[in-house]
């Protein structure tokens, strides 16, 4: 497969996936299976830098947040983490961090002795506790890693968060830590909620986000959540030289730490300490899915530095899943909004790890092929990362010969429209605009969290609304009556009256809300925020040409033709017409001005062997300044910086006339940049 199509594939599932995830709190597959995803799209823009784009998962922390709550700032980014699975790894990590450090040349006297932290990996939700003067003054989760929720109120309730802090050395503090629910806590939640008749929650780190979650704080208050901090957001507000005097500096403070934190002088020491944890992990009062790693060094963390979703110097170390075997009865095809078909297994009910698992992503056609999976068979089944279930495969020697094979359909299974799997591609879909199943997931996800948040039109209102011929298209959802709604089964006066007032409130969204909302293919959260910088308002975004949108970062032309083919369509040009009659105008955004950075504007390129620092390290400095980085020789590139052994692009930067450096040349510019 096309290199540069597989990278455009493998995103737009990440992305996907993520916003499963970290939004809706209703992920489709496992961290497992995530986690190959992920690896895979690493693995290739490593062989393919020139292919990295802004876009792309690797470039960002993660997931939008809810807008249930007011949204919060974090002033330091709160970043994910990359995954080793085992030893082999580790050491791959250490090798890395060698590396960078360019420890390979350095000296007898100057080389770098690497420590460090190994934390249990607590399943919870990572949160951020800000101290002024030694009180606190906010809380917020993690949410993109930019902008989290504010949830002080719900957080004031947890006992072992302390509202003032025993002395505090800092005039401000950014705390970072993880909420969580113990396994007896949920135990007795959860038989609450049965008692009651309320659905129950599938593990604790559903229960704590669940918890957290909840406007009034009461409830929250009633859920026995637990935090323990892991770190800080600058190690420079604190008198620390390291994450292990960190901690013990934090316990001083009053704020809980994790007491299985080890110590580990050897990435050897760090191996032994996850083996340990993992023949641990189901004795222990709460439950864990791995390890975090951290470079002891505060020094060295800094050097290190981050990339765009991730630190350098830490890793998260995952345990292996946990699997049960069952009966497959049956497969499901489901078709989503962009046409897609997933077949879904309908399972006999086992319980893996704790919880009943009855039904389980097969994604699409290529997996489900290779799997070879048949009616009847008895399937190993996982949770991997002890939370998503999938079917790992079929235990081929318990087959009797009554099994039965399972193909995917030629044709949609609601409209039956001739499916379509186009070459290259992993997804088999319906390319029939009008199937009524596209139409109505299209609508769910107009008015989800996603996309609008339309209260009071979840997935079960649409579904009736859509049954009933009262919407069915986006326009529809706009021209609703009160009195159309108030008669229906379930709903009265107060609810259709509240539906309205929610759907009047939605008529004047943020303009990128309203792209990500609509539903253009390839177009999600992140393009439809570069697409609100470049464009001021969607009559300037119809009539953008491929190649207006192709200079936009990030851009390419996957989505740059998806995008004018959606609004080249007279059906669109009708829809959006109707939506301004209705009332309903996206709020313009004028594009947001450039840092004022030393290196704005400038682009800047390596060649050949850098002596006195690493390639990575260089960049980061360009990076951290405001420049940017070329993989290629283009007129777009300000700067060559040319190492030993320089090759062909010094020529062709000299053909050009482009500004060369030689290292010395660019680390003066460095020390003359404030």
């Amino acid at each position: 497969m096309d290199a540069e199509k597989r990278l455009r594939e493998l995103r737009a599932l990440l992305q996907e996936h993520s916003h499963r995830y970290y939004v809706l709190d209703n992920p489709l597959i496992s961290d497992g299976e995530y986690d190959l995803l992920f690896q895979e799209l690493l693995a290739l823009e490593e062989e393919y830098p020139e292919l990295i784009s802004k876009d792309s998962p690797s470039q960002r922390p993660g997931g939008a947040p809810l807008e249930k709550f007011e949204q919060v700032v974090h002033r330091v980014p709160m970043l994910s983490l990359e995954n080793a699975f085992n030893a082999a790894d580790l050491h791959s990590f250490e090798d890395r961090l060698h590396r960078f450090l360019n420890q390979e040349t350095a000296a007898a006297d100057q080389a770098v002795t690497l420590s460090y932290m190994a934390e249990p990996k607590i399943d919870g939700l990572a949160v951020e506790l800000v101290y002024e003067q030694g009180r606190l003054l906010q809380g917020s989760t993690r949410g993109d890693g930019s902008r989290g929720e504010d949830i002080t109120a719900q957080l004031q309730t947890i006992p072992s968060i302390p509202r003032i802090l025993q002395s505090s050395a800092a005039q401000r503090l950014e705390i970072r830590g993880e909420v969580f629910m113990d396994r007896q806590a949920l135990i007795t939640l959860n038989q609450e909620r049965l008692d009651n008749g309320e659905p129950l929650f599938a593990n604790p780190r559903n229960a704590a986000a669940g918890s957290l979650r909840q406007l009034d704080p009461a409830i929250t208050a009633k859920r026995s959540l637990k935090f323990l901090a892991y770190g800080i957001a600058d190690p420079a507000q604190s008198p620390c030289s390291g994450q292990q005097e960190l901690l013990a500096w934090l316990q001083n403070l009053g704020l809980p730490v994790n007491e299985l934190a080890r110590f580990c002088p050897t990435i050897t020491d760090v191996i032994n300490r996850f083996e340990q944890l993992a023949a641990e992990r189901q004795a222990m009062a709460y439950e864990i899915d791995g390890m975090v790693v951290k470079v002891n060094n505060f020094a060295l963390q800094h050097r290190l530095g981050n990339k765009a979703r991730a630190p350098r110097w830490a890793i998260a170390c995952k345990f292996p899943a946990i699997q049960a075997t069952t009966r497959l009865l049956s497969v499901d095809f489901q078709v989503g909004r962009t046409g897609a078909v997933t077949p879904v297994a309908l399972l006999e009910p086992v319980e893996v790890g704790g919880v009943t698992v009855s039904r389980a992503t097969l994604h699409n056609r290529d997996e489900f092929e290779r799997k070879d999976l048949r009616i009847g068979d008895t399937v190993l089944i996982q949770r991997a990362g002890d939370v998503i279930p999938e079917v790992v495969k079929a235990i081929i020697e318990h087959r009797n010969g009554r099994e039965q094979p399972v193909s995917m359909p030629t044709h949609c299974p609601v409209c039956g429209h001739a499916l379509l799997k186009e070459a290259g591609e992993a997804v088999t879909r319906c390319v029939n605009p009008h199937c009524p199943a596209q139409r109505l997931r299209a609508l769910i996800h107009f008015c989800s969290r996603a996309g609008l948040d339309i209260e009071g039109l979840g997935k079960k209102s649409m579904e009736q609304l859509f049954d009933l011929s009262l919407v069915r298209d986006i326009p529809d959802i706009f021209t609703l009556q009160q009195s159309q709604l108030a008669g229906l089964p379930g709903w009265g006066a107060k609810s259709a009256d509240n539906v309205i007032a929610a759907i009047e409130a939605a008529k004047h969204p943020p303009f990128g809300k309203f792209l990500a909302a609509i539903g253009i293919r390839f177009v999600g959260e992140i393009t439809a925020s570069l697409l609100e910088q470049r464009f001021p308002s969607l009559d300037d975004l119809m009539q953008a040409t491929m190649e207006a949108l192709l200079e936009i970062d990030g851009i390419g032309d996957q989505a740059a033709g998806s995008i004018t083919e959606y609004f080249s369509d007279p059906d669109v040009r009708a829809m959006f017409e109707r939506l301004h009659q209705a009332g309903v105008v996206p709020e313009s955004v004028r594009p947001t001005p450039m840092d004022d950075q030393p290196l704005s504007g400038l682009v800047f390129l390596f060649t050949g062997t850098l002596t006195s620092l690493s390639r990575t390290e260089a960049k980061k400095l360009v990076k951290d300044q405001g420049g940017q980085i070329a993989t290629t020789v283009t007129q777009k590139m300000t700067h060559l910086v040319a190492g030993e052994k320089a090759g062909s692009k010094l020529k062709k930067a000299r053909e050009l006339d482009k500004i060369i450096l030689t290292e010395p040349e660019f680390l003066q510019i460095l020390r003359q940049s404030p």
